[in-house]
């Protein structure tokens, strides 16, 4: 099994407080309002976000793989809430089912950050691939699921811009 990190800090003229809430603990709401390639994201096992709690992303039928390692549609991916800080808006995720990881990943983990900036805040993302076997991965198998993340985000700061009394 190999392992390999991913860093990416994307810059976003909302709050910290605001985006968490959106990105991570109000996302069941937010994220099926911004975007029409997620259709809901549920809590399946345990309390709503507490370390150990799976959360559930359905996409809509047909949507495309975020990551070129699977020709499978994906239906659904189901994260395991490793720890959240709600004070510093910290969150770790790990990726554990679901089509996008095939045959050739074991899991993804991430940690995303959100620090206050001059303009708004600061998003900072690391993703680590566990790869299962001797399989590498390579930055362009990853690159379609940063842009899609990238773009998630950006739709999320575009919709609590437009609407100041969401996650307030």
């Amino acid at each position: 099994m190999g392992v390999k990190s991913f860093f990416e800090e994307v810059k976003a003229k909302v709050s910290p407080s605001r985006l968490f809430k959106a990105l991570i603990t109000e996302s069941h709401d937010v994220i099926p309002k911004v975007t029409t390639s997620i259709k809901s994201v549920v809590t399946i096992e345990g309390d709503s976000l507490t370390p150990g709690c799976i959360r559930q992303t359905n996409f809509p039928e047909g949507n495309i793989v975020i990551i070129q390692l699977s020709s499978a549609q994906l239906k659904y991916v189901k994260h395991r809430i490793d720890a959240i800080d709600t004070e510093n808006y910290v969150c770790k995720y790990t990726l554990v089912e679901g089509d996008i990881l095939g045959d050739k990943l074991e899991k993804i983990c991430y940690e995303i950050k959100f620090e206050a900036s001059e303009e708004g805040c600061n998003i900072k993302l690391t993703s680590e691939y566990h790869t299962k076997g001797d399989f590498v991965i390579n930055d362009e198998e990853i690159k379609a699921g940063k842009e899609q993340a990238l773009g998630l985000y950006k739709a999320c700061e575009e919709y609590l811009i437009a609407n100041p009394h969401v996650c307030a």
